[in-house]
């Protein structure tokens, strides 16, 4: 198992006490689909943020402020956020549509900052400058002080199969700690740790409390993933 804290220095682009975000090069849809007006799927030459992926992550780095889910609420885990856009053969920017909907600002928070990259490198298809859809991933990473939960992959759980967790709480008695899980079972085996067992992919919420303060502690979202031979 791999604590969380152990994973920041791998993901992060910069550090931030509570949050941060990693952002990687957009990346075309799969799919070779041209439309009436000429709208690309897939091109040739990809459009491009001036100056390339460098300049590209730069900007990213110093627009996009990655506190945004935590300053709206948001439970720890990490959110793989994913907008969509076109970049006009003028290299205008237009359309932008969220593909993931995780809420605490997110996906307004990445439209944002790809609002204000001002004009690309159009993509081009046969030599010439055409419209064409970007897509791009955004991690979010919120992370929460006084308690930390560990599982084999970080903020990932996987369907169907025993999930071995461990719960670590600063300040509280482990008589006084009570988890829940929003979907599926969770079941103590030791102190400080659980098997917990969702039965279907998606994201399910794993909350703390000190039952002697009748407190909640605090909540981590995890994505459950479907199972494979090596969970």
């Amino acid at each position: 198992m791999y604590a969380v804290k152990n994973l920041l220095l791998f993901i992060l682009i910069c550090c931030f006490k509570i949050s941060n975000a990693q952002t990687t090069p957009p990346a075309h849809d799969t799919n070779t689909v041209t439309v009436d007006d000429r709208l690309f799927t897939k091109v040739e030459v990809e459009a491009e943020f001036p100056g390339g992926v460098g300049a590209w992550q730069k900007f990213l780095t110093k627009t996009l402020n990655g506190d945004v889910p935590a300053n709206n609420g948001a439970p720890a885990g990490m959110y793989p956020a994913v907008v969509k856009f076109i970049v006009g053969r003028d290299g205008t920017i237009s359309d932008l549509a969220a593909e993931t909907h995780f809420g605490y600002g997110m996906e307004e928070e990445v439209s944002r900052t790809i609002k204000k990259s001002g004009r690309w490198t159009p993509a081009y298809q046969n030599g010439k400058p055409v419209n064409a859809y970007r897509r791009q991933p955004v991690t979010f990473l919120v992370t929460s002080d006084g308690f930390e939960i560990t599982t084999k992959v970080p903020y990932a759980l996987f369907a169907g199969t025993d999930n071995e967790i461990s719960v670590t709480v600063e300040k509280v008695k482990p008589e006084d700690l009570q988890v829940t899980i929003s979907k599926g079972t969770i079941k103590q085996t030791a102190e400080g740790k659980y098997i917990v067992k969702v039965t279907a992919p998606g994201r399910v919420i794993i909350e703390l409390y000190n039952t002697k303060k009748d407190k909640k502690i605090g909540a981590a979202s995890f994505e459950v993933k479907p199972a494979t031979p090596n969970n």
